[in-house]
């Protein structure tokens, strides 16, 4: 298989050359099962699993490999089995906070081109939750589209593509209905030979749909979407990467019951320019947009030129990424705290072995 055809470029060709000398080769990750994954290289598919020098050198969960990574593996051709040794740096990744209490990144997908972001037009619309993709998103380097799917249950969606536009800032919109195939063919201007696109939103929303529709065949399995309340069970229940037959990749994701943001503000600062802008204008620099004299944000939503559901939506949001910066912080003291004191102790280790002697 050519690997340029599943994504190889220049960027991990330079970070491959140092590996190049020991006789490892370059696989895409296709697939996560926990700690089986398979990849596929130049000579097919392989079942991998990592080795034991990278697990323990492993930082965290992010370290691992994720769908659509590049790894460094040495096979054993006559088993179709390979042992990764290390993941070549990403160009991207679209990432999420685990679940919990935990403050770790858990990656759904790297190295990504364009991110679908789909919603259906039934029940699942909520234009908030598209604001909260749309943040993590743009965090991750990859270009978002949002794909609002089920037009034909939607007389309307005309004045819902208005709307998404109106929060969606420097992003294309598009309508489709992926059960009648309608507008399926709009999609194809980003799904090009050699790049990836993944398939991110909750369940129900027809992700599947338009992926078996962009295959040719029913190759992900479909379930029926609950009349109450538009929701679909999880159909697709891992990540995988999927080659189409004329050219380039698409990732399917598991739908997602909650979107936990992860990574500094920058996303989050675009989704919302309109409202950072008139942050700007406050008579305070450090207004919080609440009761403080002067505030341009207060002055537009009495003014009606900004909606109190977007701003309700921009103070959440806000609280939540100065949430996690502050668990990050803490985090990162823990560990440096951690690191001194394993330090300090094979000193003092070393110290009574001296004395001892």
């Amino acid at each position: 298989m050519d690997l340029e055809s599943i994504g190889w470029d220049i960027h991990f060709e330079n970070a491959f050359k140092a590996y190049q000398i020991e006789g490892l080769v370059a696989l895409r990750i296709t697939r996560d099962n926990r700690h089986i994954y398979f990849a596929i290289g130049e000579q097919g598919e392989f079942m991998c699993e990592v080795s034991g020098k990278f697990r323990f050198g492993a930082a965290g969960k992010s370290s691992y490999p994720a769908v659509g990574d590049w790894v460094v593996a040495r096979m054993r051709t006559d088993e179709k089995k390979a042992t990764i040794h290390a993941v070549l740096p990403r160009k991207n990744a679209f990432s999420r906070k685990v679940s919990g209490q935990v403050t770790d990144e858990q990656v759904v997908a790297a190295n990504i081109d364009t991110v679908f972001i789909v919603t259906g037009l039934d029940e699942n619309y909520n234009i908030r939750r598209i604001e909260r993709y749309l943040s993590v998103a743009w965090e991750s380097g990859a270009t978002p589209v949002i794909l609002l799917n089920k037009t034909d249950i939607c007389p309307e969606y005309k004045s819902r593509i208005v709307e998404v536009e109106s929060v969606a800032f420097e992003t294309d919109v598009l309508a489709l209905s992926a059960t009648q195939c309608i507008g399926i063919e709009s999609l194809e201007q980003y799904i090009k030979h050699g790049k990836t696109v993944a398939f991110l939103g909750s369940s129900g929303v027809g992700k599947s749909t338009i992926i078996n529709s962009l295959i040719g065949t029913d190759y992900m399995r479909v379930n029926k979407v609950s009349e109450s309340g538009s929701r679909g069970r999880h159909t697709t229940t891992h990540r995988e990467l999927i080659i189409l037959p004329n050219g380039g990749m698409v990732i399917d994701t598991p739908g997602m019951r909650e979107l936990q943001v992860w990574g500094d503000d920058e996303g989050f600062k675009h989704v919302f320019d309109d409202i950072e802008q008139l942050a700007l204008k406050c008579r305070f620099r450090d207004c919080r947009h609440k009761n403080e004299p002067g505030c341009s944000v207060q002055k537009a939503l009495s003014d009606k030129t900004l909606s109190a559901e977007r701003y309700e939506s921009y103070l959440k949001l806000r609280k939540e990424y100065d949430y996690l910066a502050s668990r990050q912080l803490m985090k990162a003291s823990a560990l440096e705290k951690s690191r001194w004191k394993k330090i300090s102790k094979a000193a003092k280790h070393f110290k009574d072995q001296d004395k001892n002697r």
